[in-house]
């Protein structure tokens, strides 16, 4: 295999895991998270590892 043959490769399944997951979910923009919070105000969602249980 050759560089470019496995560059394309890899380039056609990051674009098609892309172009699936647009096409099953299209994008809603008054439902999306902001890609950068900093500073909005928003609390934080979701898990950390090392997070101690309560």
């Amino acid at each position: 295999m050759t560089r470019l043959l496995t560059a394309s490769i890899t380039l056609a399944g990051v674009f098609g895991i892309v172009l699936l997951d647009w096409v099953v979910t299209p994008a809603n923009p008054y439902q999306a998270p902001p890609i950068l919070a900093l500073g909005s105000g928003l609390t934080t969602s979701g898990g950390f590892c090392g997070a101690l249980p309560n």
